[in-house]
C-alpha cells in the first residue's frame, strides 16, 4: 500500500538512519513543499494567509525553538514571548538605524539579539535545573516586558509605546508594512522558516543533537562521558533563542504590522508552550502540528457554528478556545505525552506493516 518497503533494503548504519529510510517519508515531503509553495500561493485568499498560514509557519518556528532547548536539551522555559520581543524590537531598531538593510538580514540579525540575551538568562542552567529553571526564565520575562514598556528608545520614545512598521520592500516587492501582500508576507516567512527547519534537523540529528539528548535524559552521566555542560547548555540556550527572536521579529514584522510591549506578555510564552507539548517535545514535527491545531482551533470554533446558523461571540470562542486546549492538554500528558508527533510514528509504523497485525 501506501507505506510499502518491500526493495527497499539497507546495505549500511549509514542507509539505516537516513533522514529519510523509507522512500515514502520523502514523497510526502515533497508533496506537502509543493502545496506549501505552489498550490496555497496559487488558491489561498487573503483571509486564510492573515488568519491561518502565515500565523502557523511563526507559531512553528517559535515552538521549535522552545523544543530545542525543552524538548531536546531537557531546560525549562517561560520567557518565549519575551524573547520573541528581543528579536522584534531588535529587528525595529536595526531597520530605524540602517533604513536601507535588507529585511531579511535583519531579521536574521536580530535573532542573534535574542540569542545573546538567552545565553545571559540562561547561565542560572548551569546551577539550577527543573521548577527553579522555570522560575529563573518567569522572571527574565516579566523583566523584559517591564523593559519593552519602560525603556523609550526601543520603540524611538514613541508616544503611544508602540512600533509601528513601516513599508519595506525588496527588488520592488513590498513584504512588510500596511500595503504589503499577504501572498508576498507568505513567501518570507515560508522560505525563512524553510531554511531554519533545515538547519534545525541537521542540528539535532548531529553530534550537539546527541549531546543536547544526554544533558536531558541525565546530566551527571552526560558530564562523566566527556560531555561539556556548561557549553551544550548554554549552546542550547543560544540557539534556541536566537530561532525564538527570529520567530518574534517574522511575528511583528510580516504578520501584525505592530506591537505593544504587552504583546509578549506571559499568555503567548504559554501558547507557545501549549503548541510544544501537544505537538510533541523533541520533536521537529510536532511543532507545526501543534501549531496547526492551536491556530485552527479557534476558526473552527467560530466557523462550524455559524455555518450551522448558530454564530458565537468572540467572548465566547475565546472561552472554548481555552477551555478545548486545557482539555487537550490534560489528555496528551496522560494518554500520549509525546504529543501528535508520536501518534503520526504509530500510525506510520502500522502503515509500513500493514496488512499484518502490530
Amino acid at each position: 500500500m501506501l507505506y510499502r518497503v518491500a526493495g527497499q533494503y539497507k546495505t549500511s548504519y549509514k542507509a539505516d538512519f537516513a533522514l529519510f529510510p523509507v522512500r515514502q517519508d520523502a514523497w510526502l515531503l515533497a508533496f506537502i513543499l509543493v502545496l506549501a509553495f505552489v498550490v496555497f500561493p496559487m488558491t489561498a485568499s487573503e483571509f486564510v494567509f492573515r488568519t491561518l498560514l502565515i500565523p502557523v509557519l511563526i507559531y512553528s518556528l517559535a515552538a521549535l525553538g522552545l523544543n530545542i532547548l525543552t524538548g531536546y536539551a531537557g531546560q525549562l522555559s517561560l520567557g518565549t514571548g519575551a524573547f520573541m520581543g528581543v528579536g522584534a524590537y531588535a529587528c525595529y531598531k536595526l531597520m530605524t538605524i540602517f533604513p536601507g538593510l535588507n529585511l531579511l538580514a535583519a531579521v536574521l540579525m536580530s535573532g542573534f539579539v535574542s540569542a545573546a540575551i538567552g545565553v545571559a538568562f540562561g547561565l542560572p542552567s548551569l546551577r539550577i535545573k527543573g521548577f527553579y529553571l522555570a522560575i529563573a526564565t518567569l522572571a527574565a520575562q516579566f523583566f523584559l516586558v517591564w523593559l519593552f514598556q519602560k525603556w523609550g528608545w526601543l520603540y524611538n520614545y514613541s508616544a503611544s509605546g508602540a512600533i509601528q512598521v513601516p513599508n519595506i520592500s525588496i527588488l520592488g516587492f513590498t513584504f512588510a508594512g500596511p500595503t504589503a501582500p499577504a501572498i508576498n508576507q507568505y513567501f518570507f516567512v515560508l522560505c525563512t522558516v524553510t531554511l531554519i527547519t533545515f538547519v534545525a534537523i541537521n542540528l539535532t540529528r548531529g553530534r550537539i543533537g546527541r549531546q543536547w539528548k544526554a544533558v536531558r535524559d541525565m546530566d551527571i552521566a552526560a558530564e562523566l562521558v566527556g560531555i561539556n555542560l556548561m557549553k551544550a547548555k548554554l549552546l542550547a540556550f543560544f540557539v534556541s533563542s536566537y530561532i525564538i527572536g527570529v520567530a518574534g521579529a517574522l511575528f511583528v514584522f510580516l504578520w501584525r504590522g505592530a506591537a505593544e510591549a504587552n504583546l509578549f506578555d506571559i499568555p503567548l510564552s504559554f501558547r507557545v508552550l501549549f503548541i510544544a507539548i501537544i505537538g510533541g517535545l523533541g520533536s521537529i514535527l510536532g511543532n507545526y502540528l501543534g501549531a496547526i491545531l492551536i491556530v485552527a482551533l479557534p476558526v473552527i470554533i467560530s466557523g462550524v457554528p455559524a455555518a450551522l446558523g448558530l454564530p458565537l461571540t468572540p467572548a465566547t470562542v475565546d472561552h472554548l478556545n481555552i477551555m478545548i486546549i486545557g482539555a487537550l492538554i490534560i489528555l496528551f500528558l496522560i494518554l500520549e505525552p509525546h504529543g501528535l508527533a508520536r501518534l503520526w510514528a504509530v500510525a506510520r509504523e502500522k502503515l509500513i506493516i500493514w496488512p499484518f497485525p502490530h
